[in-house]
């Protein structure tokens, strides 16, 4: 069952940074543009310009689209990661010591969710890997090892 799940692995990897990149932009688009209820869910904006709001909505659009793609995931993940961890101290924190309290929920998965694609880096199906022209890493080995022992 595991020799199973550990050949999936970088497919779900895969699927997990598509879906956290798509929520991320999904959350820049509302605030910049209004759409999908907008950044009060009035369909209101955040005026251009405005700190920190704007700011951290044109990270969380490019970002997210960046990591949706798998197109610099790493670099991507980690301005996504910092600016959510900033997003929390600064702005939930202050209100109450924990998520559930300070509704910094979404800020704190967010963020350990980009700092994990910092580590793991985009998995299968990511544009990096395409325009590299790279091979799955769990399939390098198996290459190097068949190769050796021939």
């Amino acid at each position: 069952m595991s020799a199973r799940l550990n050949t999936a692995q970088p497919y779900a990897l895969g699927l997990f940074r598509i879906v956290v990149g798509l929520l991320f932009a999904c959350h820049g688009a509302a605030a910049l543009f209004g759409v999908l209820g907008g950044a009060s869910g009035k369909g209101d904006t955040i005026d251009a310009g405005a700190w920190p709001g704007w700011y951290a909505a044109a990270i969380q659009l490019v970002c997210g689209t960046l990591v949706l793609l798998g197109l610099g995931t790493r670099a991507a993940a980690f301005l996504a990661s910092g600016s959510m961890a900033y997003a929390y101290f600064d702005v939930h924190q202050p209100h109450a010591l924990w998520p559930m309290q300070n509704g910094g929920e979404a800020s704190a998965m967010f963020c350990w969710a980009f700092l994990l694609l910092i580590f793991t880096g985009s998995g299968a199906l990511g544009l990096d890997r395409l325009l590299a022209g790279r091979t799955s890493p769990e399939r390098e080995p198996a290459a190097r090892k068949a190769t050796v022992s021939a």
